[in-house]
């Protein structure tokens, strides 16, 4: 993939996740650069639906700027360049706000795989309390130090919630990446209707296993549809 090719993708991503109600004004995605694993791709400070190939910018996985550009950037960027250090697997990055998941960010119930699309959550998802290492804060993510510990918090996982604030989900390819975070949400979605309805039972290891080995063909179908959608 060339620069061109990434910035165009990525911007179609952030798109994409704005118009499955992943995102609205507010929230960010971002890739590995294509040809610096040391560097990654994102937005100048935009909602992520204005996006444009024009509007994407290289930064170094310390967060800073990698060229001259006179724009305001997003402020919570640490969040990516933090984990792009700690994950050389991760290819892409997404932070967001969606209202199902975050529902599990203000109680103790346990965001679960509770279908088959929903195995893409994995084994576990772990919740980051910015509480723990930084006591009161405004909620954002702004520091390294604060991205380095949400990346711990991550760990192999593919989705880390954030207590009071949202979620951040990883995937080893932006299209891969965008799969996942839009059948994160209708997971949450999911389980959250069937709760309404008394039990909700979760995967077992083993079919979250198996379901969650994701099939290029799927992805690429999904993403297919998820970009016809937009016109």
């Amino acid at each position: 993939m060339n620069l061109a090719t990434a910035c165009n993708d990525l911007s179609l991503s952030n798109r994409i996740l704005a118009h499955e109600g992943v995102m609205d004004a507010f929230g960010h995605v971002s890739m590995r650069h294509p040809d610096d694993p040391q560097k990654f791709l994102l937005s100048r400070s935009l909602p992520p639906s204005l996006v444009k190939p024009e509007d994407i910018i290289t930064f170094h996985l310390d967060s800073t700027p990698a060229q001259t550009v006179d724009a305001p950037f997003y402020a919570e960027r640490v969040i990516h360049g933090e984990i792009y250090k700690a994950r050389p697997d991760v290819m892409a990055v997404c932070h967001y706000h969606a209202p199902a998941v975050l529902a599990f960010c203000l109680t103790d119930l346990k965001l679960v795989p509770v279908s088959q699309m929903g195995a893409v959550l994995g084994k576990d998802v772990p919740v980051w309390d910015s509480q723990e290492d930084f006591g009161d804060t405004d909620l954002l993510l702004v520091r390294p130090e604060e991205g380095q510990s949400l990346a711990r918090r991550l760990g192999p996982n593919w989705t880390v919630l954030m207590r009071r604030h949202g979620a951040t989900t990883v995937g080893k390819s932006l299209q891969e990446m965008t799969f996942r975070t839009i059948n994160t949400v209708g997971n949450a979605q999911s389980q959250l209707l069937a709760l309404g309805l008394g039990r909700c039972d979760q995967l077992t290891q083993g079919e979250i296993e198996r379901a969650g080995m994701l099939k290029p063909m799927a992805i690429e179908r999904a993403w297919q549809y998820w970009a016809s959608r937009l016109s």
